[in-house]
């Protein structure tokens, strides 16, 4: 009878570990903090059973002394604090408190010359369209495709990519809901959408079969649970929809990599693509990544990566206090199509908050290569502000610059948006004379005006 109710007791709790697996989907790693949140719930939950065991009525038909019951619970309760406590102070070990300099050495930053490596574009190149519109054109587009509306919604991924030598963003549809999902699970989701960034055309492309694995599946068909289920031990980072030269779509997912102590110090060291219709992968070095993929690390991570090497170039002390030559980047950021990848675009200004740039940095995405611009100038807010005041009148608001060079100099592209979220007016700011504001109804009209603003300067 005792082994019998022993049985049982480790079989629910095996089985409360398999649900709250099922559902958390922890990376079995030390390096995985939900892993370690993993194990110190468990432990709290056997200390409690051993806790109720020597302290209440329901230990007593268990056969154990109350002696050997008591011991059972101190050492269960004295693993969970050991255990806490080695994640306690693993983690302030992993941090830029103690590895200043490591953390700073994590991105190496190369400067350059601005018109060296960003060359004039023409501008039906210019991509025009900021995520939100993306959004809202998709929107648009689904609303009119009757065959797919009731039973199909936009997914709002909306990744970035070249597609053949063109700025575009793609998404996957999703399920209506748990329902739709039931009825359609069987053929999977048939179609995503394109949009040209320069043109601002939105095409809804039809899969000869449709996508079985999405952000949208439940159970093993749910991207991350079939990467779990897949993949036990890696960690995985933000993973991204894109597609591949023959316009075939894919999970672009990359794998943590912690070079600092038990959590600290992330990069990308993997990654694993999983193609979208048949779920079939590949696991590629970080330096054999394919050069179709476009998007490895994720803007949010190249930004922290920068910021640490412009802010702890005296140590993390001097970053809180003294901010001696600290770098950091401004707030937002925008992506411009360079060498046939995907670079994030953000100033760079002093730790100090002022208005002005003391230049700017673009980082590659399948890559990590980084470089830095001297080029001093007006924040992009500042130039936000100077393109709006231009239509005030009219209560037009600002997307994020886009960086270009306009006539060998380096320029602020805005698009100008309705209350509607169109676009309805294009502005160029010189970023070193922020005062040279030119405001067009199309973009040639604007570079245009913005160049014959220069010449007269």
């Amino acid at each position: 009878m005792k082994a019998i109710k022993t049985i049982i007791t480790v079989v629910i709790l095996a089985f409360a570990a398999f649900v709250y697996y099922y559902l958390a989907l922890p990376a079995i790693n030390i390096h995985s903090i939900g892993f370690w949140w993993f194990l110190i719930l468990l432990m709290v939950l056997v200390s409690v059973g051993a806790g109720l065991s020597a302290y209440s009525d329901l230990g007593i038909r268990s056969g154990m002394s109350i002696t050997a019951r008591k011991r059972l619970f101190n050492i269960f309760a004295s693993a969970t604090g050991i255990l806490f406590a080695v994640f306690l102070i693993a983690s302030i070990i992993s941090s830029p408190m103690v590895n200043a300099r490591k953390y700073q050495r994590l991105l190496a930053v190369a400067e350059r010359n601005y018109t060296d490596d960003i060359k004039e574009i023409s501008y039906k190149e210019i991509p025009v369209l900021d995520k939100d519109t993306a959004i809202l054109l998709g929107s648009r587009k689904m609303g009119g495709m009757t065959e797919y509306v009731s039973q199909f919604e936009v997914q709002e991924n909306y990744t970035q990519i070249n597609y053949k030598g063109t700025p575009v963003r793609v998404t996957p549809l999703r399920y209506g809901n748990l329902f739709k999902w039931f009825t359609n699970r069987s053929k999977g989701i048939p179609a995503y959408i394109m949009i040209d960034m320069t043109t601002q055309n939105v095409e809804l492309i039809k899969l000869p079969q449709g996508m079985k694995y999405s952000e949208a599946e439940h159970f093993g068909r749910n991207i991350y649970r079939y990467l779990r289920f897949n993949y036990p031990t890696y960690i995985f980072d933000k993973i991204n929809f894109e597609i591949d030269d023959e316009g075939t779509p894919f999970w672009i997912c990359p794998v943590k990599k912690f070079n600092i102590g038990l959590f600290g110090g992330q990069t990308i060291g993997r990654l694993v693509t999983v193609n979208a219709i048949t779920g079939e992968m590949a696991e590629y070095d970080i330096n054999e990544v394919p050069s179709w993929i476009d998007k490895v690390y994720s803007a949010e991570l190249l930004i922290s990566l920068y910021d640490y090497h412009g802010t702890l170039k005296h140590g993390y002390w001097n970053s809180v206090f003294g901010q001696r030559d600290s770098l950091q980047t401004t707030d937002g950021y925008n992506y411009i199509a360079m060498e046939d990848d995907v670079w994030v675009y953000t100033g760079v200004t002093s730790v100090g908050a002022d208005e002005s740039n003391v230049g700017f940095v673009v980082m590659n995405q399948r890559t990590a290569e980084t470089r830095f611009y001297s080029v001093a100038g007006a924040e992009e807010y500042s130039a936000m502000a100077s393109a709006e005041g231009q239509v005030q009148h009219l209560g037009y608001k600002a997307t994020f610059p886009l960086l270009l060079n306009v006539g060998g100099k380096p320029t602020y592209f805005i698009a100008l948006k309705d209350a509607a979220g169109l676009v309805k007016k294009y502005s160029m700011v010189n970023v070193e004379q922020y005062q040279l504001v030119a405001i067009g109804d199309t973009i040639a009209e604007c570079e245009k005006i913005y160049l014959n603003l220069m010449k007269a300067s």
